[in-house]
């Protein structure tokens, strides 16, 4: 009973939190404008650069890394007060993927902003950081590799999450020393966000099949589409 009312904390937190769009509050304190209007149409942080400049971008950039963040460590401390943990030692690892998988969901279905958002990347990003620090590194490691051959941010966006589930696996298996049923469980319980990510990205999966995504330069015009 604890566990599933942990479950259903996290839920609720990780949504109402991931709701929180601060590419549509900033760019709108800033411009006056919806970000939702402009651009690209996507309520992200590349569409932000790309339209209402670096000081918007940067505040989005923070604004959405901390609600991943806080998402995450409030419900596993939660869950700690609770002893919900469903392994050994009161492990409360498992619930930082449901506050982090409900963020994402917030973040592209934000109840304050009639379901439309963004696509998940810097909350899925974030709920990693606070989730495994080691996964987060391995999948950044990825996507600057990826960014730098390519020039194309969606596809380091896609290729570094698809990457999500197998990094999880290892990282808790080999470097942490856990069981491999229990990684086995950490990797299922990042699989939806991964998808949940990609999912979003599938208008620019089309765009990349026809050879029209921008590419990423450092001037905001010329910057790929979230």
């Amino acid at each position: 009973m604890k566990v599933f009312f942990s479950i259903i904390v996290a839920a609720g937190l990780g949504y109402f939190l991931g709701s929180i769009n601060f590419s549509i509050i900033v760019v709108r304190m800033m411009t006056g404008r919806d970000i939702r209007d402009m651009g690209s149409k996507n309520a992200g942080l590349t569409n932000t650069l790309r339209c209402a400049g670096k000081p918007s971008a940067l505040l989005t950039l923070i604004g959405d890394l901390l609600k991943g963040v806080v998402a995450v460590f409030l419900a596993r401390g939660f869950c700690h007060l609770l002893h919900a943990g469903m392994l050994p030692g009161n492990d409360t690892h498992y619930i930082g993927y449901i506050a982090g998988l409900f963020a994402i969901i917030g973040h592209v279905f934000p109840i304050y902003y009639g379901f439309k958002g963004g696509k998940g990347v810097l909350v899925g990003a974030a709920s990693f950081l606070a989730v495994d620090y080691k996964v987060f590194l391995a999948l950044l490691a990825i996507f600057v590799v990826i960014l730098a051959i390519s020039k194309y941010v969606s596809l380091a966006s896609i290729i570094s999450t698809a990457y999500c589930p197998l990094a999880t696996l290892l990282m808790s298996w080999i470097v942490d020393g856990y069981s491999f049923g229990r990684s086995c469980l950490y990797m299922l319980l990042s699989l939806p966000m991964a998808a949940m990510v990609i999912f979003m990205h599938r208008s620019n999966i089309q765009r990349l099949i026809d050879g029209n995504e921008n590419k990423f330069t450092f001037n905001t015009i010329d910057i790929g589409r979230e």
